[in-house]
This record gives C-alpha cells, structure tokens and sequence, in this order.
C-alpha cells in the first residue's frame, strides 16, 4: 500500500468523509485537535510512523503529510 492510500483511508474515516483530494486541506475539511490525535494515534498503528503535532499543522493535506512520512523511518515495533 502506497503511504498516500493509507493517509486518504485513516483522513476519510476519522473525518467521516467519503473521499479526500491529496491537495485538500485538514482543517477545511473539519479537522480539529482531537481527531489530529486519533490520526497521530492511527499513523503509528496502521503506517508504523510517529508524526509530531507540528508536523500536522505544517503539513495540512495528503500529499503534503504523505511526503513528510515517506521521509521518516519506522517506528520499531
């Protein structure tokens, strides 16, 4: 699975929303603190990856999250 496929799945179901364009913007789609800590949450257990807070403010769309993911290295199980 494609990093980006796994962020657009974990975006569409923790803000219930049916489909995300890479280039659509976390919080006009209704994003708010707490569901940016179940995506955090969901980001270590289905992509394996710990993204800090900032990192999703500065990195507010699939395409941009996706990117700063792909740079990182797993998280050790």
């Amino acid at each position: 699975m494609m990093i980006a496929d796994g962020v657009r799945a974990i975006w569409c179901r923790e803000l219930k929303v049916d489909d995300i364009a890479a280039e659509d913007d976390f919080f006009t789609l209704g994003g708010q603190s707490v569901i940016m800590f179940r995506i955090q949450d969901a980001f270590i257990e289905e992509l394996g990856v710990e993204v800090p807070m900032d990192q999703m403010f500065l990195n507010p769309t699939v395409a941009s999250i996706s990117a700063y993911i792909e740079s990182l290295d797993p998280v050790a199980p």
